[in-house]
């Protein structure tokens, strides 16, 4: 499950006050809850030449690698779709050579018609896809009331007790987000107001904080006077809203609003099926040959961000530089706005290896997983195929070591999987803001940490923008283990894996922020990951060169 964006919850905790004074001439002061913000290349940046903790990208490419000869790797990503024709992105985006575009053949005997790009596995044959879905907790719910329904079930029954586990749990969390959303409904309408009367106003929509402030609150209409103040509120809360214009901040408010909106109507929804649109047999866990080639989707906001993190193309003076360079990134769909299912995940995996991709990046994750046998079975098969998997650890602020995090490197007979890195998000900040206070954490579960606060990349309609959470940091690590592999063609996932975490950084002994919402608990970096490290290109490129 995702965490609502921070700044979400900011505004949540004011509201009260600020719509239960509306139409009074009152200020509050509130002190700034973050570091200034970092430059937008910061994660491409050195500790030692910079003093930034980014992961010396430009310099590896500087010192090390401007004269080297590389091979075009190909880097899958599962997630929510792709901008295939972003301006930063296109010419760096997989095509199936094999394949004929919209003839509406299986030119290759792949199985998938038309992929040329890649395959969206939450789409349906008659082009119509998936957005909304359930949680995985809703899914199982509803599958075990038609066991159950309201009867007692035996106690000593272990899925009887799962069963009422998974109803505590909902019963909380609906509880708690439906709070959210019907606070949030009372003050939507005020600060619908506020904004339209702050731009009536100004007659612009770019104003910003200092422009505001310029503003003589004092002689407007009662009205005017407080819409200005609640503004000048709000984006006083934090260097992140402080730099916002005035429609910048409408349009984050307005998209947590409809995140959470879409959490009480479709994800926590116990009514809510979208699966009909896809149209395979759901229960048929061995089925493959669903879903259609449109791989972008409804909502490519999130693995267009991924995706530029790892391939964005470097020096065209456009947007941001990603990590890799001689990289193709193959889109295939499985997220939806809500919890992927397994057997979506298992085949993602199978058809990136099978049409050649040699590391998977998977910014998803899940509390439940009913079918994780067929999700081990492919990354038993990715495994044998010398295929790296890099995994979001998740933005929960949870120990994953005690936590159950999906998918995950453990299989269920008790092994673990080689080829599998877990991806913690670091921060640019002191030991106050060292750790993402988002990131899911383990000193036996996620192997690294990596850049995922103040991400700048790619978005749809060829935008940019800054996107936090482990998210943005496994891509990092993607686009590292994609330019090692670029370079060093013969080393294997195994010693992908092993480079990465061995040349990390480490900070093992540095008492940091816990990444948690409870201020001022510390921690020693070393207790949150198995290598103790931030993953850095240029040690490992070094490594790289005598493994």
């Amino acid at each position: 499950m995702r965490k609502l964006n921070i700044l979400f919850f900011l505004l949540l905790i004011y509201l009260a006050g600020i719509t239960s004074s509306f139409g009074q001439s009152q200020v509050s002061n509130f002190q700034p809850l973050l570091d200034d913000e970092p430059s937008q290349d910061w994660f491409h940046l050195d500790h030692e030449t910079d003093g930034i903790r980014g992961v010396s990208s430009m310099r590896a490419y500087d010192e090390i690698l401007k004269n080297k000869t590389s091979q075009t790797v190909i880097v899958a990503v599962i997630d929510s779709g792709i901008e295939v024709d972003h301006e930063d992105l296109q010419a760096n985006i997989w095509v199936n050579e094999d394949e004929v575009a919209g003839n509406g053949l299986d030119d290759d005997g792949n199985g998938y018609v038309d992929d040329i790009n890649g395959w969206d596995f939450i789409g349906g044959a008659d082009g119509e896809d998936v957005n909304q879905d359930t949680y995985e907790m809703v899914r199982e719910i509803v599958r075990l009331q038609n066991k159950y329904g309201n009867k007692d079930g035996d106690p000593n029954d272990d899925e009887y007790e799962y069963y009422q586990s998974l109803l505590k749990a909902y019963d909380e969390e609906y509880t708690e987000y439906k709070g959210y959303y019907d606070e949030l409904n009372y003050a939507y309408p005020f600060l619908t107001q506020a904004f339209k009367d702050v731009m009536d106003y100004t007659g612009k929509e770019d104003a910003t904080l200092e422009e505001l402030k310029e503003i003589p609150v004092s002689e407007l209409e009662p009205q005017t006077s407080q819409s200005v103040q609640v503004i000048m509120t709000i984006l006083s809360q934090s260097p992140e809203t402080s730099s916002m214009t005035v429609k910048e901040l409408q349009e984050v408010f307005t998209g947590e609003y409809n995140q959470l909106k879409d959490l009480v109507e479709y994800s926590l929804n116990l009514e809510f099926e979208p699966r009909v649109i896809v149209g395979d047999n759901y229960e048929d866990k061995t089925e493959r040959y669903y879903g259609n080639a449109e791989v972008e989707g409804p909502d490519a906001d999130h693995g267009t961000h991924v995706a530029g993190i790892i391939a964005a193309v470097k020096g065209n003076n456009l947007g941001m530089d990603g990590i890799a360079t001689d990289v193709k990134i193959m889109v295939v769909r499985t997220v939806p706005n809500g919890d992927e299912r397994d057997k979506d995940v298992a085949n993602a995996i199978r058809y990136a290896v099978d049409n050649g991709a040699q590391i998977i990046n998977m910014s998803f994750g899940k509390g439940y997983s009913p079918d994780k046998d067929i999700v081990d079975e492919a990354v038993r098969y990715a495994e044998e195929n010398n295929v790296l998997l890099v995994h979001a650890a998740g933005n929960d602020s949870k120990n994953i070591d005690e936590e159950n995090n999906f998918p995950n490197k453990n299989y269920l007979d008790g092994s673990v999987a080689s080829n599998w890195l877990e991806i913690g998000a670091s921060s640019w900040g002191d030991e106050t803001n060292f750790v993402a206070s988002f990131s899911n954490y383990g000193q036996t579960q996620v192997d690294v940490f990596a850049p995922g606060v103040a991400i700048y990349s790619t978005i749809p309609d060829s935008g940019y923008t800054n996107h936090d959470g482990t998210s943005m940091a496994a891509p990092v690590v993607a686009g590292i283990a994609a330019t090692l592999l670029s370079y060093y063609p013969e080393l294997t996932a195994q010693d992908l894996k092993e480079i990465i975490m061995q040349s990390s950084i480490k900070y093992t002994d540095k008492v940091v922020n816990m990444p948690s919402d409870e201020d001022g608990e510390t921690v020693s970096f070393g207790t949150l990951s198995v290598s103790g490290g931030i993953a850095n290109l240029y040690e490992a490129v070094k490594l790289a060169e005598s493994w």
